[in-house]
């Protein structure tokens, strides 16, 4: 949908500037930058309404005067609307450092006309209907994420996440396997065993060997547990936190991961090499090739990198003869990387080249033969330009449950979070293995009322969470043990529950977040209920809008504007010519083209020409001429072609016409028909405002 609102209707629009900026990014209907660029001091309304001296009573009840802590500032239809709520929002989007009683009254103008067509939207329903009710539930679930998350522990996250990357590590691991729910008794178990291959490294067997014989990550047979270099981000966020606090040389205690639990192994710290960005050139090779088939390849690969020593281009050559077709077309240009992105060996070449331009020798790697070129090389960025990228993905990375617990655990101390562990195994004894199946019936729990856990004054049964289970379980394998599904579920089902408990207490808890909730709320209905009454209406209602064009057609005026064209003559014989013909045009008859055809017999880069109607403004050349019939002077151009112009007619001002001024006819139509809105709401509604609260405002 297309919008041309201007003028008042988008200042007030400013008033949700935080509504847009997300309706912005999740919708796409408008853009922000039409509301910023159209918004105009000079459109914004002054009050209308009549102020009061004093509180009076409204529906049989009595107004806070202005002594209480939050007064109602005015009333729409009856509605209140609080000094802070006005506040909050006139200095949201006053950026002005003094504000004077001018500015406030203007504001106040904008605010009011907001909030009757909010009251308009309410009493049509609009905020009753499930489209609006899912929306906003949307922007809740976003907007509540800062308030349920730990600031400062996301911060120093971010903080470590970087601070790990100024640091490359090569490591090993011994992984011994482990399900996520596994009982404690099969979670000692693995903790012992791991413990007991430590003790043997440490008295001196091979950690490569023991890899082979005891690691559960298929890759170990082949690598003997290796994992080459990285750096942060890169593994899970326990595995890393152990590599990067075990000193080179030493082996980690058994540090559990979602896998399971490791032994690490640290070989190497070196400094962050930075990023690399090269080229290359590859010769396919799978491991299952003959001889044969890899003395071809690489006899292929020599002799393509014979002609890159002798000065030919590399990128048609990668465009040729690569076989990674992907970035061959681009000339054999790959991304940006660094630690950990490309396999070792290629890794090493390509960081092992000094200046932009070096070539490597041809070498060999798992994917085939390659020839690299160093395109650019870049050290670590700084904090500042890695945070929003690292802020991403703390977000997304295991370590985001660091932040998560903190939260838990600040809402639990907060609420006097208490928990009965006997309550819930009285409860898993009742669960069998009808729940493998998908098939077990919270029934049998439904007298169980004892209480599981309760926060502040809320408190969650046995029976609460025996409904729960009943109504998420789904079929598992048969192996699986149920002891250790419930327990996971009621970890799932605790934390959700502390979540939820804190997440609804958001409005009373957060005043900020109410207000903005607020915003929200009245911005979503201003969007539909002026989509209704001016945009779609103005873009759908073609007679209103012919019917408006007809009484203002004088406002859309073309200026002056000539019948013109132009000549361009390759050089001065040409113009002599051209022109006599020119001056015979009318009386013989003759088109332009008839004229280009004669003088570019010979060539077609003889005479150019270009023919229109033109205002003041539209081109160089023909604004540089007088504006009267006739022929202009030549004019001789820097490259030595003569150019002169016929004008054939003159134009008075005459209106344009709807289809040449569509959309500013639209947008004018809009703002009449915004008007014309405000002027009916106004006397629909009744608007007070109390003067004595008015003047506290700062």
């Amino acid at each position: 949908m297309q919008i041309l609102i201007r003028n008042t209707f988008w200042v007030e629009y400013v008033l949700c500037l935080d509504y847009f900026r997300t309706l912005n990014k999740l919708l796409g209907k408008m853009r922000l930058k039409h509301i910023l660029l159209l918004a105009g001091i000079g459109s914004m309304l002054t009050v209308s309404a009549q102020m009061h001296k004093k509180s009076t009573v409204i529906s049989n009840q009595t107004v806070y005067d202005s002594s209480l802590t939050d007064p109602i500032l005015l009333r729409v239809g009856g509605d209140g609307v609080t000094k802070s709520e006005f506040e909050a929002i006139y200095h949201k989007n006053n950026n002005k450092e003094e504000l004077t009683r001018e500015d406030l009254n203007e504001y106040l103008g904008l605010f009011i006309n907001f909030k009757l067509k909010v009251k308009a939207a309410r009493e049509e329903g609009k905020d009753t209907l499930s489209a609006f009710k899912n929306e906003l539930k949307g922007y809740r679930r976003q907007l509540a994420q800062p308030y349920l998350t730990d600031k400062d522990v996301n911060e120093k996250l971010i903080e470590e996440a970087y601070d790990r990357m100024k640091t490359d590590i090569r490591a090993s691991h011994i992984l011994f396997m482990l399900s996520p729910d596994a009982l404690p008794k099969d979670t000692l178990a693995v903790y012992n065993k791991a413990l007991s291959v430590r003790e043997k490294l440490l008295k001196g067997e091979d950690f490569e060997t023991m890899a082979r014989k005891y690691s559960e990550d298929p890759s170990a047979t082949q690598n003997g547990g290796d994992l080459g270099y990285f750096t942060s981000m890169m593994m899970v966020y326990p595995f890393e936190t152990a590599a990067y606090n075990t000193k080179v040389g030493e082996i980690s205690m058994p540090v559990r991961t979602r896998f399971g639990y490791h032994l690490v192994k640290v070989t190497d710290k070196r400094p962050n090499q930075g990023q690399v960005r090269v080229a290359h050139i590859m010769v396919k090779v799978n491991e299952k090739d003959n001889d044969t088939t890899i003395a071809k390849a690489e006899s292929k690969i020599n002799e393509i990198y014979s002609k890159l020593k002798a000065g030919e281009d590399f990128g048609l050559l990668a465009s040729q003869f690569s076989d990674d077709r992907t970035s061959g077309k681009n000339g054999g240009q790959l991304p940006w990387f660094g630690t950990g992105k490309m396999v070792p060996e290629f890794e090493k070449i390509a960081f092992a080249l000094s200046k932009e331009g070096d070539l490597s020798k041809p070498f060999r790697s798992s994917y085939g033969w390659h020839v690299v070129k160093l395109l650019e090389k870049k050290g670590q960025p700084s904090f500042d330009e890695m945070k929003a990228e690292l802020k991403q993905k703390v977000a997304k990375d295991s370590r985001s449950e660091v932040s998560k617990d903190a939260v838990i655990a600040r809402i639990k101390k907060e609420n006097n979070f208490s928990e009965d562990y006997k309550a819930l195994e009285q409860l898993i004894a009742k669960v069998d293995t009808n729940y493998l199946n998908g098939t077990w019936k919270s029934a049998t729990a439904e007298s169980m009322n004892k209480k599981l856990f309760q926060l502040g004054a809320e408190v969650t049964t046995q029976k609460d969470f025996a409904e729960f289970l009943g109504q998420n379980q789904t079929k598992q394998a048969k192996d699986q043990k149920v002891e250790a599904l419930v327990r996971k579920a009621y970890e799932y089902y605790k934390e959700q529950q502390i979540i939820a408990y804190e997440d609804a207490r958001l409005e009373q808890k957060y005043p900020e977040f109410r207000l903005l909730m607020q915003e929200y709320r009245d911005g979503i209905l201003l969007f539909e209920i002026t989509d209704e009454n001016v945009w779609s209406k103005a873009l759908k209602d073609t007679a209103g809008l012919e019917g408006f064009y007809e009484k203002n057609k004088n406002n859309y005026m073309w200026d002056t504007r000539v019948d013109a064209v132009i000549y361009k003559a390759a050089d001065a014989k040409v113009a002599k010519a051209a022109r006599k013909l020119v001056a015979k045009r009318e009386s013989k008859n003759m088109s332009v083209e008839e004229i280009k055809n004669k003088i570019n017999k010979k060539s077609q880069l003889n005479l150019q020409t270009e023919d229109g109607r033109f205002v003041k403004g539209e081109n160089e050349t023909v604004d540089a001429v007088e504006w009267k019939k006739g022929l202009s002077a030549d004019k001789i151009n820097e490259d030595g072609t003569i150019t002169f112009v016929e004008i054939t007619d003159v134009v008075a001002p005459t209106p344009k016409s709807i289809s040449e001024a569509r959309g500013l006819i639209t947008a004018d139509y809009q703002n009449f028909l915004e008007q014309e809105w405000i002027k009916a709401l106004k006397e629909k509604y009744e608007v007070e405002i109390y003067k004595d609260v008015l003047e506290t405002v700062k």
